[in-house]
């Protein structure tokens, strides 16, 4: 996911979440007959939200996978080497090599 694509769906949850607030805060003044319905927009506003957050999670959960696939496939071999050789000669005063 892109990091425009990741700005856009912050900015969708955000509108949702400061509709959801309007609808919060209106709730208290509306007659009884539009209760029904704020709630329901509300609802509808929250299963939005969750969809959003979900497929967020989804999509982080598959750059997880395929940067463990591509970690996976590297050779770490001389790096791990060096690093022992580095590790011994700090374990070894007085050793050079």
């Amino acid at each position: 996911m892109s990091e425009d694509q990741k700005t856009g769906d912050v900015q969708e949850i955000e509108a949702r979440l400061a509709e959801l607030e309007k609808l919060a805060d209106n709730l208290g003044d509306a007659p009884e007959e539009e209760m029904v319905g704020s709630l329901d927009r509300a609802v509808a506003l929250l299963a939005e939200i969750n969809r959003s957050i979900e497929s967020g999670l989804r999509s982080a959960s598959d750059g997880e996978r395929e940067l463990g696939e591509a970690l996976g496939s590297i050779g770490f071999g001389p790096f791990d080497g060096a690093l022992e050789e580095l590790e011994r000669q700090e374990r070894t005063p007085g050793d050079s090599r």
